[in-house]
């Protein structure tokens, strides 16, 4: 197979998704390693002066050759993963761990970083090439670049079995989830469930030749069940397959958690830090694990009273309808009801507005509007799926910024939740035009029926807008170092602009952009929507400890965790949450086993960051409040401060920039919880 034949060493924008296969994996990925080792090699033994012409750039230039290179092969196994994919993927994971822990590991590259550091050029340098220049490092000692010979030998084996350990938990997720499948042949245990769930369920065992209604894990099915299902057993059994995933044979994922929270904890150890987190966090807002955990400690007795509040509220419902004790599969269920009751909102009721063609144009509206950028879909057929779609954007004089791919149903390939990932950093070109950015957003929404198209729970609309922020994070990037650019923030500043973006699905301006009924076109009705509102809030409490549990399991599980010691790790933490849970069965409720973002998603020792954003972007919202949500000076300020700036800054100086004032830590509890504890 010649170079031009392998699609994966093709460098087209539009990447060739459809051309590639599990044979190009193991040549075209190690052909990219190999140029790469060459590449570094010859730079570290260039001759002639050092500047950043000969040394940074060379060294940017190779890290994102590989980075591009490897990139749709991850992304496809998120989507397409097939046997064959997984296995090439596994056999050149090893190399490409190795060649990240070498390179940082190189002495002579490092000798050259570190005499070039010393030029009067590089002592000179301000703003964004002294900040880069600072940061690279940073991250090579941070990578063990100070290290002995033996030091450095046992952090190369340990960034590799990492990468073995983390891959092999995210496909023991992805098969236990794609293995379950229940048949329901008695048409009453789905009363309650809405018509359009009960049709893909029936929809999916026709597929497989079954007569009756299939029940998987997949997200939507999942959520239905939980939350409407009349049937206490039937919610029951789908709650007991769903947080077991990962805890039985051939998919346990137990013996590895153990074994990544040890080999983390080495790594640090290793590199000069106390524990896994200050390692982690050092180079976030947060700064320090200890910081982490008195962020989380200090919301959780913030939001205490008002969990009790919801659960009492849960429990006296529970009891009316008959239900007690309250148990974990029934929250979502009497939620639901108590919702009803109290607002007069059915969240079913607001699916019909939502129809996910007519969000798409509404949110492009809304950026429009507010940024001054528009998007355009175009005909693609490079793509992985036949529901793919790819789309454009321009700013206001037409120039290209980007372009993204979107994936939003459930496929047995496909992993869950909803996600953004970068494909391509653009930059300046010579004409002093900047090169465009490729991105996707993926999703797990319910597919559209035989006679209806998909539609949305505003849950998922908030969803939808959240993964766009990404995007548009990522898009709108001038920086133009891409290692600095878009998404490559502080983990606790990179969920601002997703977050922040959510806002605009709770607006009824921006509703009316989008919110009408698929079939009548009507606008989403008035009381309606001020019943959605009022009931913003409802269960505030329950949500957002829900989220502080993740964090506080995940601060634990870091710090204190002791892997030869403290034994079975989901026993540990269910033990752990006892003193949070209202019942050992809500404490056994939570998702380590699968927890994705922990083992494999990045999140590690950094869970606690969503809630630390949203705390920043509740009160950067009171501008776009009190200026006007489609005031478009405002939007382009944000823009210019925040969206397009990457990592030119520290997140506290942009937040400041934009704000003209450092955040109010009391915003999120007003905006979540209706007032301030």
């Amino acid at each position: 197979m010649t170079d031009t034949q392998n699609p994966l060493l093709d460098r087209s924008f539009r990447i060739p998704f459809r051309r590639i296969r599990a044979e190009h994996v193991v040549p075209g990925i190690r052909g990219i390693l190999v140029e790469a080792r060459v590449a570094l090699d010859e730079l570290a033994e260039s001759p002639g002066s050092l500047t950043w012409a000969s040394t940074i750039e060379p060294l940017d230039r190779t890290m994102e050759r590989v980075r591009r290179g490897i990139g749709p092969v991850q992304h496809l196994l998120a989507v397409a993963e097939t046997p064959e994919l997984r296995g090439a993927w596994k056999e050149v994971l090893p190399e490409v761990s190795r060649l990240w822990s070498w390179m940082y590991l190189h002495e002579g590259l490092w000798r050259r970083l570190g005499k070039y550091a010393e030029t009067d050029e590089a002592r000179a340098l301000t703003g964004l090439r002294g900040r880069h220049l600072a940061r690279t490092l940073r991250d090579f000692r941070r990578s063990g670049a100070d290290l002995s010979p033996t030091d450095r030998t046992r952090l190369e084996s340990l960034d590799v079995e990492l990468s073995e350990l983390q891959q092999e938990f995210s496909e023991n997720v992805l098969d236990a989830t794609a293995d379950f499948s229940l048949v329901i042949t008695d048409g009453d245990r789905l009363r309650g469930i809405p018509e359009d769930a009960r049709a893909r369920f029936r929809k999916r065992a026709r597929e497989k030749g079954i007569d009756g209604w299939l029940l998987t894990l997949d997200q939507p099915s999942f959520e239905a069940v939980v939350k409407h299902g009349e049937d206490r057993d039937l919610r029951e059994e789908l709650h007991e397959a769903y947080f077991t995933r990962g805890t039985r044979d051939p998919w346990d994922n137990r013996p590895l958690i153990p074994r990544i929270v040890e080999l983390r904890k080495e790594k640090a150890r290793l590199l000069g830090y106390g524990d896994f987190p200050d390692y982690r966090l050092e180079e976030q807002m947060v700064k320090s694990g200890a910081r982490a955990r008195q962020f989380v400690e200090e919301m959780v007795e913030r939001t205490r009273p008002y969990r009790e509040r919801d659960l009492e509220e849960l429990e006296r419902h529970a009891e009316s309808m008959g239900i007690q004790p309250l148990q974990p599969w029934d929250v979502s269920f009497v939620a639901e009801h108590l919702r009803r009751e109290r607002f007069d909102l059915d969240e079913e009721a607001l699916r019909p507005y939502f129809p996910l063609e007519s969000v798409l144009v509404g949110f492009f509206e809304i950026v429009e509007r507010l940024f001054g950028v528009r998007v355009t879909e175009s005909e693609l057929e490079e793509v992985w799926h036949p529901e793919v779609r790819y789309f454009e954007l321009g700013d206001e004089d037409g120039a290209l910024l980007g372009g993204f791919y979107t994936d939003f149903f459930p496929r047995p390939e496909k992993r869950q939740g909803a996600w953004m990932n970068d494909f391509i950093y653009g930059g300046p070109q010579p004409d002093g035009a900047f090169e465009p950015h490729l991105g996707v957003v993926c999703a797990n929404f319910p597919p559209p029926g035989d006679d209806r198209p998909a539609c949305l729970t505003h849950r998922d609309v908030e969803t939808l807008f959240h993964e766009f922020g990404h995007l548009l994070h990522h898009l709108m990037c001038q920086v133009p170092i891409a290692q600095r650019g878009g998404i490559n923030v502080a983990w606790d500043w990179v969920e601002l602009p997703s977050q922040l973006l959510e806002n605009w699905a709770w607006e009824r301006e921006a509703l009316d952009l989008f919110a009408r009924h698929w079939d009548t076109g009507d606008r989403l009705p008035d009381d309606l929507f001020e019943r959605m509102v009022k009931a913003k809030r409802f269960m505030g409490g329950w949500r957002q400890m829900r989220q502080l549990e993740f964090g506080m399991m995940d601060q634990a599980l870091h710090a204190r965790y002791e892997p030869g010691e403290d034994g079975d790790p989901v026993q540990w933490v269910t033990e752990l949450l006892q003193s949070q849970a209202p019942t050992p069965e809500f404490a056994k409720s939570h998702p380590l086993p699968f927890f994705m973002h922990l083992f494999s998603g990045g999140y590690a020792a950094s869970y606690y960051s969503y809630l630390w954003s949203e705390v920043l972007e509740a009160d950067l919202f009171t501008r776009f409040q009190s200026e006007g949500i489609f005031h478009r000076p405002t939007g382009r300020r944000f823009v210019e401060t925040i969206l397009s700036a990457g990592d030119r800054e520290d997140p506290e100086a942009l937040f400041r920039e934009f704000m003209g004032r450092d955040p109010d830590p009391e915003a999120l509890l007003r905006r979540n919880l209706g007032q301030v504890a």
